[in-house]
């Protein structure tokens, strides 16, 4: 709990068997004002993993639920419907990427008012290598895309973000791959939702190889599902 809030968090998984136990045991280190846990829930989803991702994601204390369907967003679905009720959902990555102990950060806005809290990545530090050329310049097409039709300036789709559970019900999410954080923060705009961003650092992945800027597939299957979800949204708002 956080400030009287409740905090759930999210994380979707696939092959990630040496980083997953970390990420978990990191979230529940954290503590709030009062010395007791920050994180009232953790919920990984098992997307399809070949090795023990599951295992040892609930040996590190997390619950787990499976979804063969491989794609982020199904992922991210999946773990939702599993989640406890709470005031705010956190979705964090499962290969050290992210670091956690920066959570209070992405926390403090909603004491404001915020509505949707992104961690910036090129606000924040990036380690050497902790993001490919060709996620750089997505973020930055995606961004010059969503100011020209919406008029909302974003710096990243950061995947280490977090929403007020009503918030998200609002936005009904749909997209089940790589379109599923785009989605969110431009139903947000489309929502007048009040969007705070706050500079993260980002880490190199500690093991295995990167679902998205890791492989030709991941950086094709992840541009096409991102642009494909900024158009699809303008023209359904253009039809509404």
């Amino acid at each position: 709990m956080y400030h009287s809030l409740t905090v759930g968090v999210v994380i979707p998984a696939r092959d990630e068997q040496e980083n997953i136990a970390k990420v978990v045991q990191d979230l529940r280190r954290l503590t709030n004002e009062e010395s007791k846990p920050l994180v009232d829930d953790i919920v990984v989803c098992n997307n399809n993993s070949s090795d023990e991702t599951a295992e040892r994601a609930e040996q590190a204390g997390a619950r787990v639920v499976f979804e063969e369907q491989a794609g982020y967003g199904i992922a991210c679905l999946t773990a939702l419907g599993s989640l406890s009720n709470v005031d705010i959902v956190l979705f964090v990555d499962a290969d050290q990427s992210v670091n956690v102990a920066q959570t209070p950060d992405l926390l403090d806005p909603f004491l404001d008012g915020a509505d949707l809290v992104v961690g910036s990545r090129t606000l924040g530090q990036i380690q050497k290598g902790a993001l490919s050329v060709p996620q750089l310049v997505g973020n930055r097409i995606a961004g010059i895309l969503i100011w020209l039709l919406w008029r909302h300036r974003i710096s990243d789709l950061g995947p280490f973000r977090a929403i007020r559970s009503d918030a998200l019900t609002k936005l009904r999410m749909q997209d089940q791959a790589y379109g599923w954080t785009v989605e969110m923060q431009v139903k947000s705009i489309q929502h007048r939702l009040s969007i705070v961003e706050v500079p993260v650092n980002t880490n190199r992945r500690q093991f295995g190889k990167s679902k998205i800027g890791g492989t030709l597939k991941g950086i094709v299957g992840a541009s096409i599902g991102i642009l494909g979800m900024i158009f699809t949204l303008y023209i359904r708002s253009k039809k509404a």
